[in-house]
């Protein structure tokens, strides 16, 4: 893989590491706050604060991972495969929430956002197999 493509997948996981830990700035370290906008309604149980907050705190291990990845693209695909299924299923849940009346328009913003970087995570897969690097 030349170093222009090198460099843009290195620059790509920085930000969706950055995107990650601002996520994880509100949904781990503010949580009930998050969940207000998010959902409309106060988190007052503290077993759904303790679950929800887990949740967000599986966005801060993502932050690590990218930050990883952006080291070395080539080497760290298994983290890159993980996070996609995470950001697919949050994504899909997400909207799911969303169409039920569940949870306000402002996590369309989140919706919108992972989307993006799924789709960079296709682009980085078929960058890595037009490379013949691999992926398992």
């Amino acid at each position: 893989m030349d170093s222009r493509k090198l460099n843009f997948l290195k620059a790509a996981f920085l930000m969706a590491a950055l995107w990650n830990l601002t996520g994880a700035g509100f949904g781990y370290f503010n949580t009930a706050y998050t969940f207000q906008h998010f959902f409309g309604r106060e988190l007052a149980d503290p077993l759904f604060y303790e679950i929800y907050r887990g949740a967000w705190g599986t966005t801060l291990v993502y932050f690590f991972g990218y930050l990883i990845v952006a080291r070395n693209p080539i080497r760290h695909p298994g983290i890159v495969i993980v996070g996609g299924i995470g950001k697919f299923g949050y994504v899909a849940n997400l909207i799911k929430l969303y169409l039920s009346g569940v949870a306000s328009p402002v996590v369309l913003i989140v919706v919108v956002g992972d989307s993006i970087f799924l789709l960079f995570f296709l682009y980085y897969f078929l960058q890595l197999h037009m490379a013949r690097e691999s992926i398992l």
